[in-house]
């Protein structure tokens, strides 16, 4: 028997009634506890914060304040903003994580393969060479080099200095 080592999934499915009631983006709008909930920064119209369960290293998300699932109700200058941050995001995902490349998206709708629909939300996941293996394919397993808590502080660090 394999056994696969990820103690950080023990808060997840001892949550229970922690559960979050809702859209998680909307919970993180309204809480402050920005270490808890991974927040890297907030401004007046949407924020950014580190994936729980991330593609590699270092993913995070903008996500606007507004709950909306459909990227063209989104007001225009929000978007702009949100695309401004980007690309800042990406220069810290380069100078901080030293990532080599970065992929950024959105997933819009359950067709479009997105795990929270009801609330859009920009995705930047480091790359490096080499990040992905065999696992990931025949075994439905992403293994991560580093601890989440670990990449958070360091980007978190970072952040001000970035997202001015």
């Amino acid at each position: 028997m394999e056994r696969l080592y990820a103690p950080w999934r023990t808060e997840y499915i001892s949550q229970g009634d922690k559960k979050i009631k809702g859209c998680v983006f909307c919970h993180i709008v309204i809480n402050s506890d920005d270490k808890e909930l991974g927040v890297l920064h907030r401004d007046e119209d949407f924020f950014i914060v580190m994936n729980k369960y991330p593609y590699t290293p270092g993913h995070f998300m903008i996500i606007p304040n507004h709950h909306t699932p459909n990227l063209e109700d989104l007001d225009p200058q929000v978007f702009a903003k949100i695309s401004n941050y980007a690309q800042k995001g990406v220069k810290m995902l380069k100078e901080v994580l030293n990532a080599k490349g970065v992929n950024i998206g959105m997933n819009l709708g359950s067709a479009g393969g997105a795990g929270i629909a009801e609330h859009i939300h920009l995705h930047l996941v480091p790359r490096w060479s080499g990040d992905t293996n065999f696992i990931t394919t025949i075994g439905d397993t992403r293994i991560f080099s580093t601890d989440f808590d670990k990449i958070y502080t360091k980007l978190k660090q970072h952040s001000d200095h970035y997202f001015r």
